[in-house]
């Protein structure tokens, strides 16, 4: 690759990360005015309305429970809702519970890999303080930068 080819590659990797940085920062700060309004206790589905009442005030864009195919082999095998998917960008998966588990981001993490998305939030409103995990698919990014 020339040295220039490899330079706006780079440079254009660098973007769109500072972009999916500053997206996923903004879905943050609005889990965290969602929770420091409700606090903990309610049920997830009751945090998803809210958190879309939020992220439509503060103007970004997303799908709610988007139906996403999910393949084996080219074939179809099921279909999966995620919660939110965020300026065609960003998955988000919400939670409810007492603490996150490693099987909670195993699972966020197959969604990101069977859907083919670079990017994944995992937010738990379900403790006393908010709880989120950024994840990657890393078959797609390859040096994540946070």
């Amino acid at each position: 690759m020339a040295d220039d080819e490899q330079q706006n590659r780079i440079y254009s990797d660098n973007k769109a990360n500072d972009t999916v940085n500053k997206l996923t920062h903004r879905i943050i700060g609005c889990a965290m005015q969602v929770h420091n309004s409700l606090g903990n206790g309610f049920q997830e589905v009751i945090y998803q309305r809210a958190l879309a009442i939020e992220m439509n005030f503060q103007g970004l864009s997303f799908e709610r429970e988007k139906e996403m195919p999910i393949f084996y082999r080219n074939e179809q095998i099921g279909i999966r809702r995620v919660d939110f998917f965020v300026e065609n960008r960003v998955m988000v998966e919400l939670k409810a519970i007492e603490k996150i588990e490693d099987v909670h981001k195993a699972q966020a993490i197959n969604y990101l890999e069977a859907f083919g998305i670079a990017d994944g939030l995992l937010i738990n409103f379900g403790g006393r303080s908010l709880e989120f995990k950024r994840l990657y698919n890393k078959e797609i990014v390859r040096n994540p930068s946070f």
